[in-house]
């Protein structure tokens, strides 16, 4: 049996976890309150900020500064002062949409995903930040989810949560998108929701499932390896950490669940941690221009 320990407070809607490889924290965002939470990899030495508006990812640019995503666009933000300045609009002008999953890619490139703050299907689009300018790659998304990168940096992985289908694209050497995307996995005939996702040092991507109460592994084929269950039943994300990067960091959503359902699973909303034989890669930095 797998131990899994939580902390943290418990968020409406935990997502974007990210381990800061040079500070040895994890970051991660309760969406809807605009809030940024910061620990240690046990959860101790908690801190928060807040953004005045939905966040929900973040990239590494230093030791002292991070790259946000918001509602409103991608955020500068220094760690030293609490405080950020707009890099580039992301859906400013649209108060019916919010960003949502989020990565840095192998060229230090954010792919971003946006989507209804309601709900409402293809409201939302996906974006590239690269080199100072914001590329749409796709519109007319639900639910953008499981953005992450083969360790080779040749391949990007990316979901429509309520298509039921991670996808696969293949990338150059500069970290561009090249050709049509593929489907790499297709849960529709399970009922699967894919959510988060991360890739390990050996190119299997671990995928947490909404509703499933699991974290499942998928060999680079996209077969099926094996799944842990979880003890809250809406994994949002995540993230490889700690000293070694075998510990897996994954948030978390009270979201919708009854107060019934929020007792016979309390630690809904909270970081689930859990130590895995294979490692994960330190998160790509993020460069702004």
């Amino acid at each position: 049996m797998t131990t899994i320990q939580t902390f943290g407070p418990a968020c409406t809607l935990g997502e974007g976890p990210l381990w800061h490889p040079e500070r040895q924290r994890l970051f991660w965002f309760d969406i809807p309150k605009g809030e940024m939470y910061s620990s240690n990899a046990q959860g101790g030495q908690l801190r928060s900020w807040n953004f005045g508006e939905p966040a929900s990812a973040a990239g590494w640019v230093d030791n002292d500064t991070l790259l946000v995503a918001t509602a409103s666009g991608l955020q500068n933000f220094n760690l030293l002062k609490g405080s950020w300045e707009t890099v580039c609009e992301l859906e400013a002008n649209n108060a019916l949409t919010r960003s949502n999953d989020g990565r840095i890619g192998p060229d230090g490139s954010f792919w971003i995903g946006t989507m209804a703050r309601d709900g409402s299907p293809h409201l939302g689009g996906y974006y590239r930040y690269a080199k100072g300018k914001m590329q749409q790659l796709q519109d007319r998304i639900s639910i953008p989810n499981a953005t992450c990168f083969s360790p080779d940096g040749t391949t990007a992985y990316y979901a429509d949560t309520r298509k039921q289908v991670i996808w696969r694209w293949p990338l150059d050497e500069n970290g561009t998108p090249i050709g049509d995307k593929e489907v790499h996995i297709n849960f529709r005939d399970q009922n699967i929701n894919p959510d988060g996702a991360v890739c390990d040092a050996e190119g299997y991507l671990w995928n947490v499932q909404w509703g499933a109460s699991r974290i499942a592994r998928y060999a680079p084929d996209g077969t099926f390896d094996k799944a842990i269950d979880l003890p809250v039943s809406q994994p949002t994300c995540p993230a490889f950490g700690g000293d070694d990067l075998k510990t897996l960091f994954i948030t978390s959503a009270r979201e919708g669940l009854t107060d019934s359902q929020i007792e016979s699973e309390p630690e809904a909303g909270k970081v689930l941690a859990l130590s895995v034989e294979t490692g994960g890669i330190r998160e790509n930095r993020s460069k702004l221009s």
